[in-house]
Order: C-alpha cells, then sequence, then structure tokens
C-alpha cells in the first residue's frame, strides 16, 4: 500500500494527464538487464516525466505490475523465449501462465497486450519457429476462458531482418524461408486484432554505412528527403520508411488492412565502440528529441498519414549488463541513478533517496520508501535547475538543434 501511495502521489506532482492535455501517449521499454537499477517506484517518476504511459517489459515481472497499480500506465508484458515451445506443446501451460501473471493484477494495473517471445522469426531454432503461433493461439485461447481478449491482445515482435528487402519501401517483402510463419500469423493478428509489431533501428543502418547514409535523414531532421519512384512519396526519415517497408510486406501478404503496425523498439545509444559510428550523447539527443516531437504531432507515415504511429523507445535505462557491444549497454533515456544520460533539451525530475539495489539480474530490489521528488524554484511544473523534464508535450515545441557533430 505504501508503494502504490507514493507511486500515486509522485504522478500527480508530475505533470497533468496526457488525455486532459491533447497529446499522443509515448511508449518506453523498461528493460532490466542489469544489477544497478532503482526500484519500480522511482521507474515510475520518471516513466511520467516522459510522459510515457505505455510501457513495455519483456516479462510480467509481478513487483513492477504491483507497483503501478491504479497508475494509469497501460502495459505490454512479454512472455519469454523459453517457455514459448510449452505453450505450444501444453495448452494447460498457458492457463497456468495467465493465472500467475495476468490475472492477479487485473484491473488494478492495465495490462493491454503480451508479447510471445522476441524476434523469434529471425532465428534459426526450428522448434521456435514451429512453436511461436500454437503457443500465440494457446494464450489467445487462456485468455477467451477468462473473458479478456477484449482488454489483452497477444502478439509478437519482429526484428526488419524478416523482409527480404525494404527499399523502395513500396518493393519490400517477407523473406521466402520467412514467409510459411508469417502468413498463418498474420491471419491470427487479423482474426483477433492484434497489432504487428516491429522492433525498427535506423541506428544499425548509419552505423553499417555512415558515409553513404545521410545522418539528418536518420535523425528526422531536415533533408531532401528519399522518394519512392513506384508510389510517388518521398521519406523524410529512415523510420518511417521501415514502417511503410512492413507495411507493404503485409499487403503483399494480402493482411494489410486489417493490421496495425507499431514500433516495439527504436532508439540511439549515446555511447558505443571505437567501430560504432554516430553513438553519441549529441545524436541520441537528436534522434528521440525529435521522435518525441514526431509522437506529439500525431503524425502517420506517408503510406498512412491518417493513423498516428504508435512507438515505444528503448530504453528506459542503461543495462548494465546487456552482452554485445558498447553501445547494447547505452540505450537509456537514463542513468540507473535517475539523471539523464544525455539532454533533449526538455525538463527532467531530480530523484534521489531510493533505496535497495540490483539484485544481479536486473531486479532492483528494496523498499524505496525515501523517493524525493525535488521541484526546485520553478515548482512542480518542472521549471528549475537540473536537466529538466523529458516531456512530449515540450519536444514538441522544442528547435530541432543545428549542432553537427
Amino acid at each position: 500500500m505504501a508503494l502504490r501511495l507514493v507511486l500515486a502521489a509522485a504522478f500527480a506532482v508530475l505533470a497533468p494527464d496526457l488525455a486532459a492535455a491533447g497529446a499522443p501517449a509515448l511508449g518506453i521499454n523498461y528493460g532490466q538487464v542489469a544489477d544497478n537499477l532503482p526500484p519500480p517506484q522511482a521507474a515510475a517518476v520518471l516513466l511520467r516525466a516522459v510522459n510515457a504511459t505505455r510501457v513495455k517489459l519483456y516479462d510480467a515481472a509481478s513487483r513492477v505490475l504491483s507497483a503501478f497499480a491504479g497508475s494509469g500506465a497501460d502495459f505490454t508484458v512479454g512472455l519469454p523465449d523459453r517457455l514459448v515451445p510449452r505453450l505450444a506443446s501444453d495448452p494447460s501451460a498457458a492457463s497456468a501462465w495467465v493465472r500467475a501473471n495476468i490475472l492477479p493484477h487485473l484491473p488494478a494495473t492495465s495490462i493491454t497486450a503480451v508479447t510471445v517471445g522476441n524476434e523469434v522469426l529471425t532465428g534459426t531454432d526450428t522448434t521456435m519457429l514451429r512453436s511461436l503461433l500454437p503457443a500465440m493461439e494457446a494464450l489467445h485461447a487462456a485468455l477467451t476462458a477468462c473473458n479478456l481478449t477484449s482488454r489483452v491482445a497477444v502478439t509478437t515482435a519482429h526484428s526488419l531482418a524478416v523482409l527480404s528487402s525494404s527499399f523502395p519501401p513500396s518493393a519490400a517483402a517477407f523473406r521466402r524461408d520467412v514467409l510459411p510463419y508469417m502468413s498463418p500469423l498474420l491471419g491470427f493478428l487479423a482474426k483477433t486484432g492484434a497489432p504487428f509489431l516491429v522492433n525498427a533501428y535506423p541506428y544499425f543502418a548509419y552505423k553499417a554505412d555512415p558515409d553513404r547514409v545521410d545522418l539528418s535523414y536518420v535523425l528526422f531532421e531536415p533533408n531532401a528527403g528519399v522518394p519512392d519512384a513506384a508510389t510517388g512519396l518521398r521519406y523524410g526519415n529512415m523510420l518511417h520508411a521501415q514502417v511503410d517497408a512492413v507495411r507493404a510486406a503485409i499487403c503483399r501478404a494480402n493482411y494489410g488492412k486489417a493490421v496495425e503496425i507499431r514500433v516495439s523498439e527504436t532508439g540511439w545509444p549515446s555511447q558505443g565502440d571505437e567501430d560504432e559510428a554516430g553513438a553519441t550523447p549529441e545524436n541520441a539527443a537528436r534522434y528521440n528529441g525529435n521522435l518525441m516531437r514526431l509522437v506529439a504531432q500525431g503524425k502517420g507515415t506517408p503510406a498512412a498519414p491518417g493513423e498516428p504511429l504508435q512507438v515505444y523507445v528503448f530504453a528506459l535505462f542503461n543495462e548494465d549488463q546487456k552482452p554485445g557491444p558498447a553501445s547494447e549497454r547505452h540505450y537509456g533515456l537514463f542513468k540507473p541513478d535517475g539523471t539523464p544520460a544525455y539532454d533533449v533539451g526538455v525538463k527532467a525530475p531530480t530523484i534521489s533517496g531510493w533505496k535497495g539495489s540490483g539484485s544481479g539480474s536486473g531486479n532492483g530490489t528494496g523498499g524505496g520508501t525515501g523517493l524525493v521528488v525535488a521541484q526546485g524554484p520553478g515548482g512542480a511544473d518542472g521549471v528549475g535547475p537540473g536537466t529538466g523534464y523529458y516531456t512530449v508535450a515540450a519536444a514538441a515545441n522544442k528547435v530541432t538543434p543545428t549542432h553537427r557533430p
């Protein structure tokens, strides 16, 4: 109860309700592959500071979902890869998972979707490939038995590597080896009304070929744009081109009008190894700051301008235990101590006094009852000392930076 009171108070202090402000909701990925993260009630303050009312987890951590009870945030939770074959072979396992991970938190915490595995169709495990759709169907059936399908969607996130080509966007198609699994999966999404999720990172394209890829094009900044001769559409940024490539591939599979596309991950690292071009705080600030402005404006892509694109930024925190190149550990908007990883030119709260530390699995522990939100002379609206408020509303009014590396 104490945690819920702290959370409710923090949300009340930090910012007005998004619906009242008329701004679109921003999504944030709350990864926890770290041993030094603060407890979830501290994370809640930072999420509210960026006006993120949609949160995506990679598991269904009870301590996180419980901490957000009554917050109004909509959660997408994850069923991990290791459980996919089990649900596919044993439908009762799906019912047990729903009872253990979903039912205890409803309705106090809003859970709107479950992702089954992550980027499964670009893997090489044939058991996983064959198990994905049966696992999704089993989970959907378990939710149906609990009368939850109108509230909780079942989907899965894909890498852009499911495409055989992505440029021009109108010519994109799914890989031939993926299509036997993708086609029935699209049918499931269309039938159940669940969204198609894609993890899209323009950073990877720039990193691979910085001499030929226009930095302004990938950072949502003014540029000449890239035309698609087949459609006559001109793309002012790579993210929109990537999304419309997915849209074309879905349409080519005859499910285009029935399936919504959402960007389940996108972001830019603030630090990387020597051979990771563009991984700087300045570029991360430009990418995410401009992305926030795009979300705030409610714009769709050139191929679907009337459909505001729902985006989940990766990620809330830098995660020190992620394997791979240095960039993998520097995608966070915030450092684990709650300070901004870089300045996007808008305000963020100063938070101190949380108790507890990471557990080694990326799950912070401790009571967190010492949570403090520093208002400064400007008061609770965030106008005061510090690096400032990371809000979508503020990002919408931010002037595009002119600095070039």
